[in-house]
């Protein structure tokens, strides 16, 4: 709303306000394009132009070479529609935080049986009534076994980690 009354204080031009808070949240989007992989760019369709910039600005060291970068990108992202790559990294970003989600769910079912034992087994047959109870039971075991030495505990740690996980998407 207060572009509009800028726009329309200025005779239908964006004030230098407004440019500039434009100018700033294009750098800002040009900031976090650099952080992205390179085949997540090249997913993006940038133009040629841009995606070379953007390449660039990920082998520059210097500092103050990089925020003349970060200012060429937001130059360059001025004349396109971001839109569409807002939205594309915006779904990358819920991607992200789905995927840790679920890795926290898993953990914690894993610290569950680590330390409940028998009640979170039966818990886990229950949501998931293919889970082949004696593998679960004895990945349980091993990973938590006194005797068991570290090496071995951590690896049928993380082996049950991975049981959960297949569950889990078997289930879905």
């Amino acid at each position: 709303m207060q572009d509009n009354e800028e726009m329309q204080e200025f005779g239908g031009r964006p004030s230098k306000s407004a440019r500039k808070r434009e100018a700033t949240a294009a750098q800002g989007l040009g900031t976090k394009l650099i952080e992205l992989k390179e085949s997540d760019l090249r997913a993006l369709n940038l133009g040629e132009k841009l995606l070379d910039a953007i390449l660039l600005a990920k082998r520059i060291t210097s500092r103050g070479g990089l925020a003349r970068q970060r200012q060429y990108i937001g130059k360059l992202m001025r004349d396109i529609d971001t839109a569409p790559i807002e939205a594309a990294l915006g779904a990358k970003s819920r991607a992200t935080a789905i995927d840790a989600e679920k890795h926290k769910r898993l953990e914690a079912w894993r610290t569950r049986l680590l330390t409940e034992g028998p009640a979170a087994l039966e818990d886990l047959v229950k949501c998931c009534p293919h889970a082949d109870r004696k593998s679960v039971q004895a990945l349980v075991t091993k990973a938590s076994g006194a005797r068991v030495d570290p090496a071995s505990r951590e690896a049928a740690s993380r082996e049950l980690f991975r049981t959960l996980r297949s569950l889990f998407e078997a289930a879905r």
